[in-house]
């Protein structure tokens, strides 16, 4: 199969790499960090990610020690036939193959916040925690996913969706500026002013077109959130559901909010009355005044008596605590889709599928506000046609294994008559299948932009193993 993404064929060094001894060779001579081969300690504590079920196999990992030896490794690679993936935290990573080599970013952990631009500039290996306990003491806020252990730079890339988005929009309508080290091994400062093209690819179009190494984007001026979460019985679901669609197609962008399907395990850690329960969670953040938010919230809470609630001012250093997503690493399949509406059919669909299903979570999110509206600088990022997204995820570990692939394809099957039939590359699209759906949910225009891109900054497909959607092969 092929499509507009597919590198020509390339009109240098062709792809018939050296032996992976004489690669950890050369790589030992041309970087300051370290190298690992297959079966050391050393690979294995490098390429175990998040998600648990991704297996890399990678010809050699290389840990860097700064944006020189991802330059290096990027030269090495094109000069001995490899091909170049990257890793900070693995939480949306694609399996490397084994005539690639794995770029380890963990180790570029600086962040810096300047008050005065209301900026922070962080390395690839940052984690979204890191920088929400630098900014709190200056009283600013990043554009965080619901889950802070995620990479600033992959999630992002990916487009960058969090608890505020209706507010502020994707993460990456707010980057100013990025280093970054292109196929041809150099590295580059990027912004929309000295290299557009290239800014505008990578913000949406990810590592595809090359390796962020450091990255500037803006902050906002927030110390708490009006957030947190309303739990309901399933049986409560089609009632709560129905009147949260109506609810938040009202709600100004102050507002942002999910409803999630949860079927939980029967786990101690898991309070009563929520274990081995499947629950309805509706998750709510307000920006502004508190008092304001308990008003917005205040039409849904006749609905039905939560089982829990957790709504409360809160400071924006907690909001992980929005959504409670599990911070442990485990093996996960993930499926997604985005929708064009939601109407009650839908919504009854999507609770016979995932209600009580080997899929553990399965959530819809609203694509309205400022994730709608375009920026103003020139990003790549897919799916602002959407008015919803649906996501769904399940743990690959018994006894429900061998269910979840079949589980999770029951759920996005369900919600296909009012699907997009696309995928963003940060929720739904599983590097694992071979999938390419996430093409769809670009524009055409994009597409084509995109395509151009590839061919005039990476022709050789040397980066194809390090993005999140994956590129058809010849």
């Amino acid at each position: 199969m092929s499509s507009v993404f597919d590198p020509p064929a390339p009109t240098g060094t062709q792809r018939n790499p050296l032996p992976t001894a004489v690669l950890a060779e050369r790589l030992r001579a041309a970087v300051a960090g370290r190298v690992h081969s297959p079966g050391e300690d050393g690979y294995r504590r490098s390429t175990a990610g998040f998600n648990a079920a991704v297996e890399h196999e990678a010809a050699a990992v290389v840990v860097a020690a700064d944006s020189a030896d991802i330059a290096a490794a990027v030269r090495v690679a094109t000069e001995t036939g490899y091909r170049v993936a990257v890793q900070a935290t693995g939480h949306g990573a694609a399996p490397t193959p084994e005539d690639s080599i794995l770029i380890d970013t963990a180790l570029l952990d600086a962040v810096s916040i300047d008050r005065e631009q209301r900026t922070a500039t962080v390395g690839a290996g940052v984690r979204w925690q890191q920088v929400l306990d630098a900014a709190a003491p200056f009283g600013l806020a990043g554009l965080a996913g619901a889950s802070t252990g995620v990479g600033v730079v992959g999630y992002t890339l990916g487009g960058g969706l969090g608890p505020i988005a209706r507010t502020y929009g994707f993460a990456a309508d707010h980057v100013t500026a990025m280093e970054v080290v292109t196929a041809d091994a150099t590295l580059r400062r990027v912004t929309p002013d000295t290299e557009p093209e290239l800014f505008g690819v990578l913000l949406g179009g990810g590592a595809a077109f090359g390796i962020v190494t450091r990255m500037t984007f803006r902050l906002f001026p927030i110390r708490t959130l009006y957030a947190g979460g309303l739990t309901y019985r399933i049986e409560d679901a089609p009632s709560v559901l129905r009147a949260w669609r109506n609810w938040i197609a009202t709600a100004p962008e102050s507002v942002t909010s999910s409803a999630a399907i949860l079927n939980l395990p029967p786990l101690p850690e898991i309070p009563e009355p929520l274990r081995g329960a499947t629950v309805l969670h509706l998750r709510y953040a307000h920006v502004g005044d508190p008092a304001e938010g308990a008003a917005l919230l205040a039409p849904l809470r006749p609905v039905a008596a939560p089982l829990l609630d957790t709504i409360a001012e809160m400071p924006y250093t907690a909001l992980a605590s929005i959504h409670n997503d599990p911070t442990d690493p485990m093996p996960a399949l993930d499926r997604g889709t985005l929708l064009r509406e939601l109407p009650d059919a839908a919504i009854d669909a999507l609770l016979a599928v995932a209600s009580g299903s080997p899929a553990g979570m399965t959530e819809i999110r609203v694509f309205s506000g400022a994730i709608a509206q375009e920026s103003l600088s020139p990003t790549t990022i897919a799916g602002r046609q959407a008015a919803f997204q649906l996501f769904t995820v399940g743990v690959l570990a018994p006894p429900i294994a061998a269910l979840v692939p079949a589980a999770l394809a029951a759920v996005t099957a369900a919600l296909a008559p009012w699907s997009l039939e696309a995928a963003t590359p940060n929720f739904g699209l599983d590097p694992r299948d071979g999938s390419t759906d996430t093409l769809a949910a670009w524009t055409p225009a994009q597409r084509e932009r995109l395509a151009a891109a590839r061919r005039r900054y990476d022709p050789s497909g040397v980066f194809a193993p390090a993005a999140r959607w994956r590129l058809p092969e010849h």
